[in-house]
């Protein structure tokens, strides 16, 4: 039975072979009757494709910004009408750029626009995760306002190392999202 309110939850997704498990959160979100929107960034669809995922959430899937048309701006609609925006999994480079305001794509762009919770789950190699230039942008993120699920800090990464990066179980973040919604 889901304890919360129905929310308006956008999903958004950065290239990382983590992103395989947002399929899971997608399903496992839609299931707790919110209703999800996925913002991709191109190089996510690398790793999961947007069928996918609007299969499991029902809604269009937002991966350019060059495919909002008819005056009709996606991103902006996404980032108003967002109770939350929960970014699983977070590359480094993901957190570098909206550390610094980059608004080079549709996920970069929806976070600059919304004035909603932002949650973060990191996913990366544990070297690049413990990388000062990473805890620095981490760092700025939290002091504007954002709060991170993770990520793990041990465990086998997809590089073949141990350690520090990988992303949160999918029921974990679920559980640690209600602090949220």
């Amino acid at each position: 039975m889901n304890h919360l309110a129905m929310k308006n939850i956008v999903l958004g997704i950065s290239a990382s072979i983590a992103a395989y498990k947002a399929a899971d959160l997608c399903s496992k979100l839609t299931q707790l009757d919110h209703q999800v929107h996925v913002v991709m960034t191109p190089n996510a669809t690398e790793f999961i494709t947007p069928l996918t995922l609007q299969a499991l959430c029902g809604n269009p899937v937002l991966v350019h910004l060059s495919d909002e048309k008819n005056g009709h701006i996606g991103h902006i609609e996404l980032a108003d009408n967002a109770d939350l925006l929960l970014i699983a999994p977070a590359s480094a480079n993901c957190i570098a750029g909206l550390a610094q305001g980059l608004a080079q794509d549709s996920l970069g762009s929806t976070y600059l626009a919304t004035k909603a919770p932002v949650v973060i789950a990191p996913a990366m190699n544990g070297k690049m995760w413990e990388h000062p230039a990473t805890q620095r942008n981490v760092e700025l993120l939290k002091q504007d306002g954002c709060h991170f699920l993770g990520p793990e800090s041990t465990g086998r990464l997809a590089c073949g190392y141990e350690g520090a990066g990988r992303l949160l179980d999918t029921q974990v973040m679920i559980d640690e999202l209600h602090k949220w919604l």
